[in-house]
């Protein structure tokens, strides 16, 4: 993974010091709420319904053993235990107490940590695929790309009062998991026909208020022109986005109200007009950056293992993990092993200060000491040599994360809602732990397959329910909470917005109603082997409907 030089060290420790005296001054009352806002969030400090929030950066979702145990460190002193891993691949931590976040940011800082850029209108965590280096499905490793360009991303002087918050994902594999399509900027890694190694750019994704899929705006950008073509989005979007109106300020409304053809001429026009020679990355830059992400070393011999195939076959509970949280290595005789975070009665994305210890340790023994965080709120372990992969399992069952729920139904993404959020206008944990109760039965699961349920407490949609299979939003209605349910969303290749079923259901009847999608979807799939979304995308709306809205349901 990447390490600072001294160069990154200082400047993250200025900066720590720098919002130090911010503080103080602010708790001094010699800055007032509104001067100090600016600066709070440019340092990842929001103030939520109870208490200040604190959002770290994880680029690109990669953590060392030593940075977990941090973050481990900081929920047991500063916290209450416990921090919460975000659709944005970072952690969050709901309790801190705002004259401690300088001593908070300080710790992070020795371990090559920070908070800045992870929120206002700035570019914000740079993504990309959890499986990173270790798919097969991969091209090249995305992740020198992502730090090449959160490099330029810091502190940069023209974009660092945007319009609105901007996000950039990276994918490199022939299976978007990144989620690249809902994303201001979508970076395919591609080939041409010639086999020159370069970039498909989509622009103009997002969700919240009005989601929308971003459009496809060069079919290939050489290699060494990444950032200059960034660049060139970024300043169209800069000098012409909304700054009158926060619901239209993103680069989707821009792209929308110009038209995909007439922003893209526009941006090809900028980067016509851009001095290219500081900006073109140069063969040895890229080696440079790449040389912080080369394969670890792994054992040539792991393949002749027999004991993992031995264990699946006489161990049923362990089967059942294999199946749904371990996935095929590029590297034979090695597993990805996902640890779950979605266990019953936990909120989805939590993790307490014990659980990261672990992680840490595992990652440390078993992993080569790195870990991944997903943007499905779950953490990878990403090079288990097969022959421990029992032993990973044994650690994880005992401590609560090794639900075999990956992909399924309960492996929902959930932001925090009204438990926390000061935005939300319903509670979502709550409804979470409902439907988990609802198909708590492995069996029951298996035999649904796979299903992406997401749920957001509010239209930012931080839950991405846009884009889920089954998506579930708060509403609030004269004080009261209501749910609104889509059906038919992908954040994947065949990315695709979800159709609203109807009118919202209650607090009391939201359940009920998800498993009544699920009645639907297992009387009319074709076999198992029908996906959720395959079964919908056939039907269509109508038998979910009638269901859902039917006067006997009703009655």
């Amino acid at each position: 993974m990447y390490q600072y030089d001294a160069y990154d060290q200082r400047l993250v420790d200025q900066r720590v010091e720098q919002f130090r005296d911010q503080t103080r001054r602010f708790l001094a009352g010699e800055l007032s709420e509104d001067e100090f806002r600016s600066l709070r969030l440019r340092n990842g400090l929001y103030i939520q319904r109870f208490a200040p929030m604190l959002r770290v950066s994880i680029p690109y979702g990669l953590l060392s053993a030593r940075q977990m145990r941090m973050l481990a460190h900081i929920a047991r002193t500063y916290d209450k235990g416990y921090g919460h891993f975000t659709t944005r691949q970072n952690i969050q931590f709901n309790w801190p107490r705002l004259e401690q976040v300088p001593d908070i940011l300080a710790d992070l800082a020795s371990v090559q940590m920070h908070a800045i850029q992870t929120s206002g209108n700035c570019i914000r965590n740079i993504t990309t695929d959890h499986l990173a280096g270790v798919a097969h499905d991969e091209l090249v490793d995305p992740r020198p790309y992502c730090e090449i360009t959160r490099q330029w991303a810091t502190f940069h002087p023209e974009f660092n009062w945007l319009p609105r918050k901007f996000k950039i994902a990276f994918s490199s594999s022939t299976t978007d998991r990144a989620a690249t399509r809902v994303h201001d900027i979508g970076v395919h890694i591609v080939r041409s026909t010639t086999g020159e190694l370069g970039y498909e750019i989509y622009v103009g994704g997002g969700l919240g208020r009005m989601p929308m899929l971003a459009h496809k705006i060069r079919d290939f950008l050489p290699e060494a022109q990444l950032l200059s073509y960034l660049e060139a989005i970024l300043r169209v979007y800069n000098r012409l986005g909304r700054r009158d109106n926060i619901h239209r300020a993103r680069i989707k409304i821009l792209v929308k109200d110009l038209g995909p053809a007439k922003f893209t001429q526009m941006v090809e026009h900028e980067w016509s007009q851009i001095d290219r020679t500081a900006l073109d990355l140069q063969p040895q830059d890229l080696e440079r950056m790449k040389a912080h992400f080369t394969a670890p070393a792994y054992r040539h011999d792991a393949a002749s293992d027999r004991s993992f195939d031995a264990a699946v076959a006489a161990d049923r509970a362990f089967a059942a993990f294999v199946k749904r949280n371990v996935r095929p290595h590029r590297m034979p005789g090695y597993k990805i092993v996902f640890v779950s975070l979605k266990a019953p009665g936990v909120a989805p994305g939590d993790i307490t200060a014990e659980q990261m210890d672990l992680v840490a340790d595992l990652a440390e023994r078993y992993s080569f000491g790195e870990i991944r965080s997903t943007h499905d709120q779950n953490l990878v372990l990403a090079d288990v040599e097969q022959k421990d992969v029992f032993t990973v399992w044994q650690a994880l069952r005992n401590a609560g994360l090794a639900t075999p729920n990956i992909g399924l139904l309960t492996d929902l993404i959930c932001c925090p809602g009204l438990d926390f959020c000061s935005l939300a206008n319903a509670g979502s944990i709550g409804v979470a732990a409902e439907i988990n109760d609802r198909f708590d039965s492995l069996d029951h699961l298996y035999d649904i397959g796979e299903i992406k349920l997401k749920m957001s407490g509010c239209m930012n949609g931080c839950g991405h329910h846009s884009v889920g299979h089954i998506g579930i939003l708060g509403v609030d209605k004269k004080g009261e909470e209501w749910y609104q349910v889509t059906l038919g969303g992908s954040a994947e290749n065949d990315a695709s917005l979800g159709d609203r079923t109807g009118p919202s259901f209650s607090r009391a009847e939201i359940a009920d109603a998800i498993e009544r999608i699920i009645e639907v979807y297992l009387e009319h799939r074709r076999d198992e082997e029908e996906t959720f979304l395959q079964c919908y995308r056939r039907i269509g709306m109508a038998p979910f409907k009638a269901r859902l809205y039917s006067e006997e349901v009703a009655a």
